[in-house]
């Protein structure tokens, strides 16, 4: 067994290292410098109205949907705020230095365009079901909008955008997130005795028993978790980590060249980083960026597609802010917090060097625990698990495009199996895998978003010209 999983590895090591990488880092960049410029830098130019869209100010509740803006941008935070904001920016650093968070922050800002397009996209093209609900993604906009350009090609693509969907959902959403569950429950929250643990598969069940009970309600109870949880979750983590960075106010300066600086001009560091390569740099800060804030992945249409709404443009402006919180503020905030305790160099990977920084950052005790290893779990176990709940949403969507409705609820035991599953694999395992599959679901949805840029513009500009005077 132990063969058959470096075999496996290194077909991933293999794939990761001279195809997906490389996919992403010439079309991801690319793709969302052109909508920024051709939306005229709708990131800051709207920002404020999106804002007021996420508050309610423009909801109906007769338009035709299954949840709220509101809902329907925390089902998609819940998904994105998950163990990338933990443990992928710390391996991010870990693999391509300090410089490696210039470029989460390029994929950030510039995924707030991208964003904003493929969540307007899916609005547009989104399906309507006998029994009033809606299904939509880059799938159904790649198969009907993409027929004219791509011709026979278009359904294709359509399909392999869905397959590469259900396989992210089993290990982006699933695996990932679940495997970083059981290492927190045993590493971080309950240590018992002289370094017992808890079984990993008695893990594994215990949570796929509590995915299940949120999942089998569809979009529906997973918008009303994730709109109690979201807010909660984000506000803990947000506020632990300004502290941190309070306490170590003088040394932020620094940082922030040390970062510009690394992106450039790589620099090693003690037990950490092992890369020396500009390219190795911007490979593991756009790759952590991706799997943060999801821009360009097409994942996060899925749910915003399910919002009330008339105005496909609407969603997209609340979709538009996800890659704002999720890896501008949080992602950026954990990056400092690692980087001003120096635990970028203690040579932990992972959640262990975010666990390490809280702990020098908040060293207060709570019994034997530092408050700061606490904040961690508390916010690892919340961030994964709605990861975990929304990414089901995501998989059960693209089944239903690829076989029909009647597949979705067999769809959700399965899923809930490999939730099992990721608890009890190998850590190094499960991310190689998690890196391979995001590309054949984000390399189809680029392609097609070049292609109807001419529609999202337009789209763009006949809204604001239509409602010019209620945004006043």
């Amino acid at each position: 067994m132990e063969a058959f999983g470096e075999w496996i590895g290194s077909i991933l090591d293999f794939y990761n290292e001279y195809v997906g990488t490389y996919a992403l880092m010439f079309l991801l960049i690319p793709v969302g410098l052109l909508y920024t410029f051709w939306l005229k830098g709708i990131q800051l130019r709207q920002l404020k109205h999106a804002l007021a869209v996420v508050r309610g100010k423009y909801d109906n509740p007769d338009d035709t949907g299954d949840i709220n803006h509101f809902q329907a941008l925390c089902a998609a935070l819940s998904a994105t705020i998950g163990t990338g904001n933990i443990a992928g920016v710390a391996l991010g650093i870990y693999y391509g230095g300090p410089g490696a968070v210039f470029w989460l922050w390029v994929t950030g800002f510039l995924g707030m365009a991208t964003k904003f397009a493929e969540c307007t996209l899916s609005l547009k093209y989104r399906t309507v079901h006998e029994d009033g609900s809606v299904s939509g993604g880059p799938m159904y906009y790649i198969e009907h909008a993409c027929k004219k350009t791509l011709g026979r090609l278009a359904k294709p693509l359509a399909i392999l955008f869905a397959v590469g969907g259900v396989l992210c959902s089993l290990g982006t959403g699933n695996m990932a997130q679940s495997n970083s569950m059981a290492d927190a429950v045993n590493r971080f929250v309950i240590p018992i005795g002289d370094g017992y643990q808890i079984p990993k598969y008695l893990i594994g069940l215990i949570l796929a028993g509590l995915v299940w009970l949120v999942v089998v309600g569809g979009i529906k109870r997973i918008g009303k978790v994730a709109e109690k949880m979201v807010p909660f979750m984000a506000t803990l983590y947000i506020g632990a980590a300004l502290l941190v960075v309070i306490f170590n106010i003088a040394d932020i300066p620094g940082i922030f060249v040390m970062i510009f600086k690394g992106a450039f001009t790589p620099v090693g560091a003690t037990g950490g980083f092992i890369g020396s390569t500009i390219m190795l740099t911007m490979r593991y800060g756009i790759a952590r960026g991706l799997f943060s804030n999801e821009a360009g992945q097409g994942s996060a249409a899925i749910a915003h597609a399910a919002a009330k709404t008339e105005y496909p443009v609407r969603e997209g402006l609340v979709a538009m802010t996800g890659p704002l919180l999720d890896t501008l503020i949080i992602c950026t905030l954990t990056a400092l917090v690692i980087l001003s305790t120096g635990a970028w160099t203690c040579g932990e990977m992972g959640a262990a060097m975010t666990y390490q920084a809280f702990e020098t950052g908040l060293d207060w005790t709570v019994g034997e625990t530092k408050l700061g290893g606490i904040v961690v779990s508390i916010g690892l176990l919340l961030f994964a698990f709605t990861t975990a709940i929304s990414w089901s949403y995501y998989g059960d969507r693209c089944v239903g495009y690829l076989f029909g409705q009647r597949w979705v609820m067999p769809y959700r035991y399965v899923y809930c199996v490999f939730i099992f599953i990721g608890a009890v694999w190998a850590k190094e395992l499960v991310w190689k895998f998690v890196d391979a599959v995001i590309t054949v679901m984000t390399v189809p949805n680029l392609i097609a978003l070049i292609i109807l840029s001419p529609v999202v513009v337009k789209m763009t500009k006949e809204y604001f010209a239509q409602n010019h005077e209620t945004l006043r």
